[in-house]
């Protein structure tokens, strides 16, 4: 039976104190009886302390993005396996923001994907489409696609192993919010495509998360 997940991406934002100050605060408020699964992905220099600081607690420490590569002269990639000596539990892929401002295709977001599932580290993988999409043609179509080009060369096994994350990228920070309906019919889309290509069972194992804005 999967397991409910909220998941806190903190981007470029923080510092040392204030994660410290953000993870206790965090922690202190999780409750015993909530069934869920509880994480933040924090920037890379402040993954080693965030799972300091999080050893006896609930919450687990991902990461924002990962290199496609293992090793080599690739100035500033942060590999998988690097991620996973320090102690990963998931990394995010395919962010809207990572799509847009650093030109990741779904063919480099698929070679990521591999590359962290190589290494043991959960994949988040985010979908979304733009408000153009939204208004002019069909989204469910769209972000499907982005499944099946990123993800869908998974074996049953891997794509276990793998969270998606829907976005709708016209719906973060724009002062617009997809309603419940526009919601669900996207995350249904998501869940009959997975059914599609794996099964019933493990389409029911995996978890659709909503990563937009919200009132």
């Amino acid at each position: 039976m999967r397991q409910p997940l909220v998941i806190g991406n903190w981007k470029m934002n923080g510092s040392l104190s204030l994660t410290s100050e953000l993870l206790s605060k965090i922690d202190k408020a999780i409750d015993d009886k909530i069934a869920c699964d509880i994480g933040v992905c924090v920037p890379f220099v402040y993954i080693d302390r965030a799972n300091e600081l999080v050893k006896k607690s609930a919450i687990k420490v991902g990461a924002q993005t990962v290199s496609e590569y293992s090793s080599g002269a690739y100035t500033g990639e942060i590999s998988a396996q690097m991620l996973a000596e320090l102690g990963c539990h998931w990394v995010l892929v395919g962010h809207s923001e990572r799509r847009t401002l650093f030109n990741e295709s779904d063919d480099f977001l698929k070679q990521k994907v591999d590359a962290a599932l190589k290494n043991n580290i959960e994949v988040i993988f985010c979908c979304g489409e733009s408000l153009e999409i939204r208004e002019s043609a069909n989204p469910e179509d769209f972000v499907t696609k982005q499944l099946h080009a990123s993800l869908f060369h998974l074996s049953k096994e891997e794509i276990q192993k793998c969270m998606i994350a829907y976005e709708p990228i016209w719906a973060i920070g724009t002062g617009k919010v997809a309603n419940e309906d526009q919601i669900s019919k996207m995350h249904t889309a998501i869940r009959n495509e997975l059914k599609s290509k794996y099964g019933q069972e493990i389409a029911n194992e995996i978890s659709i998360l909503y990563g937009g804005s919200c009132n």
